[in-house]
């Protein structure tokens, strides 16, 4: 099999059960086994849905900024908590727990890869 270029900002890897990966174009949307790599480039907090909260429930999400700098803000957990802000800068990552509402605001214009198992994922707005 011939091994080809991906551009990662168009396409998200879907890494299957078994070990294989496949390339898929970012406007198909089909359904997989396995964990899912996107990357891509944010000029404003609409491009990372800023106004909304993202949870994963069955796994973590490592989310990471590739060019620029990004603020992570995590849901308080309880009520009466600060939502915690972890910063991030070209080349950094976070984890975040599986189950743990999460949202992304942006520095500077930034280019962020994430990588998650998307099965059960939700959104909300935020209040």
């Amino acid at each position: 099999m011939p091994v080809t270029p991906i551009d990662l900002f168009t396409s998200l890897l879907h890494l299957r059960q078994g070990g294989t990966i496949h390339a898929a174009k970012r406007t198909v949307r089909t359904g997989h086994d396995g964990w899912q790599l996107t990357a891509f480039h944010a000029k404003t907090d609409a491009d990372v849905h800023g106004g909304r909260w993202e949870v994963h429930p069955e796994a973590e999400e490592v989310v990471s900024c590739l060019i620029g700098k990004i603020r992570l803000y995590l849901r308080p957990e309880e009520p009466g908590q600060e939502e915690e802000e972890i910063r991030l800068h070209a080349g950094t990552a976070a984890i975040v727990p599986r189950g743990r509402w999460h949202r992304i605001a942006l520095d500077v214009p930034s280019s962020i890869m994430a990588v998650t198992l998307p099965a059960g994922s939700r959104t909300e707005a935020r209040r």
